[in-house]
Formats: C-alpha cells, structure tokens, sequence
C-alpha cells in the first residue's frame, strides 16, 4: 500500500481490447484472450498489494456468446482451465471467488467448477474476486424484480417494506459495497450494462492501454487518478 494514495475499497474493471492488442500484433485473438488472463493475475495482486479490498471484472457478458463459435468454445475452455487451476493459488493468497451472471447456459463441468471455487473460497474474507461471467446489468435487474416479485406474490414480502436494501439483497453483489472505481480498458468509454445498479456513484476511469498490457504500475496510475477526485456522493 502507498501511503499518500487514496485507496478505493472496491474496483471493478471492464477488461477491453484482447483482440486488439492481438490484432496490433498481428496475432489470432485468442493469443490476445490468453494473454488477458496472464493480464488478471497480475492485476489481482497489485490490488491486494495496494490494498483493496474488492476487485470485480467483466469477464463474459451475455452479449457475448453471439460471438464467433471458435472464439467462444476458446473462451470456454480458457474459464473451465482458468476455475480448475485457481483452487490452490486462491487458498494460499485468502482470495473469496465469486461469479456475478447466470451460470445455467454454461456447461455442466464449468457449473460444477464454479461453485466448487465459491465453496472451497467462502470462509476468506481478506480478499473478494468476482468476476462476471454471462453478466448482463439489465438481465440481473429484471432477475431481481422478478425475486422480489415473486415474494410479494406469495405473501412473503410487503409491498411497502420495498427499499434499495430490499432490492440490493436480489443482485449478485449482495452483501458487498458499490465499486468505488471502474476501469475500462482500451478507452472505450461507456459502461456496456456492467454493473448498472451498482455504478450511481462509481468514479470511472479509462485508459487507452488494452487489458493484455494492463500491469501493477497502471493499476497504481488509476488510483493515482482516483484520489484526485473530490468523492461527496451526490451532496453538495
């Protein structure tokens, strides 16, 4: 941790621009997928070395599966080995896993990898990681009407006790703070449905280097970014 930097307790990133940096180097894109998941690692644990205390990150969204099949079926088997290779490495560094989507359109070994990882990691709470996969920020505020919903409609709920609480039990970040910070890589800049409830105040930051280049020493450049900002929260 740097002491003169302000440190935001949750940040989540937007990993953009695999292909493109796969692209610039004239490489197939998935040498630009597998190089985002080196990418990962090393963003992992430069925020735990600064100190935060939540890192989130778009992984898959539920856009994405209209991608080309070749490029999919890689993406699975790159999660499926990314989930069956964490196990061990995220006991040893107390990392909590979380997946933030739907997993039901995944297959049935990377479901079982999934919540193996969840439950293996559930007791550690020195570090949180999620991370989206078949995440959409629309799809998971209707997945949460449709709970609540259903509790009014079975008696379960009073309409009237309805408040942010109430609804921010129904989304996949239950339990856990809004990001403070939200990164998007590549300098694209705009959200693309991550994490639409959870962002009303979130800074947003975005660089123009592409995720596969993303390091330690970028990830201390925006929080360098983030502690020049005045945080009020919408007060005056």
């Amino acid at each position: 941790m740097v002491d003169y930097l302000k440190i935001p307790q949750h940040i989540a990133i937007i990993m953009d621009g695999n292909g493109r940096w796969a692209k610039s180097k004239g490489l197939p894109r998935t040498v630009g997928h597998t190089n985002g998941a080196k990418a990962l690692q090393r963003v992992v644990e430069a925020c735990k070395k600064f100190g935060v205390k939540i890192l989130t990150v778009y992984a898959f969204s539920t856009e994405n599966w209209s991608r080309p099949k070749e490029e999919v079926d890689f993406l699975m088997d790159l999660f499926a080995k990314y989930l069956k290779n964490q196990s061990k490495k995220l006991a040893e560094n107390k990392i909590r896993f979380r997946v933030l989507g739907d997993k039901s359109r995944f297959s049935k070994d990377i479901q079982e990898s999934m919540i193996k990882l969840e439950n293996e990691t559930k007791d550690f709470d020195e570090f949180y990681l999620n991370v989206a996969m078949n995440y959409g920020g629309r799809s998971e505020i209707l997945k949460a009407t449709k709970e609540i919903a259903s509790e009014v409609s079975s008696g379960k709920l009073d309409i009237n006790s309805i408040d942010e609480k109430v609804f921010e039990n129904h989304i996949y970040t239950f339990g856990q703070p809004s990001p403070d910070l939200i990164i998007r890589t590549s300098g694209e800049q705009r959200l693309s449905g991550f994490l639409l409830w959870q962002c009303s105040y979130s800074e947003l930051y975005f660089p123009k280097i592409h995720f596969p280049d993303f390091d330690e020493e970028q990830i201390k450049l925006a929080i360098e970014e983030y502690s020049k900002r005045d945080r009020r929260y919408g007060k005056v």
